[in-house]
């Protein structure tokens, strides 16, 4: 086959999947998990049924790809501030105070029913590992740079923040998330 008609074939089949995770985020928040057939979303996709299978084989399967696509982008941009020129202290300020507003609004979307389905632990191991990684080699960095309390390891620093940032989902203001932010990097500075 032509180079060309492989990429057509390839753009049709990513925009297909693409209407798919689309439609199915937005009837789910619409009329709730339980209440989204495929024959729903597929009629609301425009394509058949059976094309609708050929892609995923239930509402559930849908969910889980669409938001592993959500947290792929959180942690690229995650990834974007940490690898940013300049000061490593900066960064760490940006990647928290980033992190602490992804944590706030996670909190307002969805119902529990969705995250209950979506926060599984197979679902968000490895998310959860990458996000990890990215904190403490960032903290390893600021560290270096003798920016860091040395009395606790950078590791059980990353899984700090990530536990109190964690606490932004239940905040009611984006001012207190910065506030939240605020005392989550005071408590990683050197003890004056």
């Amino acid at each position: 086959m032509p180079k060309l008609w492989n990429e057509t074939i390839e753009a049709h089949r990513h925009a297909v999947r693409e209407a798919i995770l689309e439609t199915t985020w937005a009837l789910v928040a619409e009329r709730g998990l339980m209440s989204v057939t495929m024959t729903q979303i597929a009629e609301k996709s425009g394509i058949g049924r059976a094309t609708l299978y050929k892609y995923f084989p239930d509402v559930e399967a849908i969910l889980v790809a669409q938001h592993e696509r959500h947290v792929t982008s959180h942690l690229e941009q995650l990834a974007e501030l940490r690898d940013r020129p300049g000061d490593a202290g900066e960064r760490l300020e940006a990647v928290v105070e980033h992190y602490a507003f992804i944590c706030y609004h996670r909190g307002r979307h969805g119902t529990e029913e969705i995250a209950a389905l979506l926060h599984r632990p197979e679902h968000v191991a490895h998310a959860q590992q990458q996000l990890s990684a990215l904190f403490q080699g960032l903290l390893t960095e600021v560290a270096e740079t003798g920016g860091l309390r040395d009395d606790i390891p950078p590791g059980e620093l990353a899984r700090y923040c990530l536990h109190a940032l964690g606490a932004a989902g239940n905040l009611s203001s984006e001012a207190a998330v910065r506030r939240l932010a605020a005392v989550t990097l005071a408590g990683l500075r050197p003890p004056s």
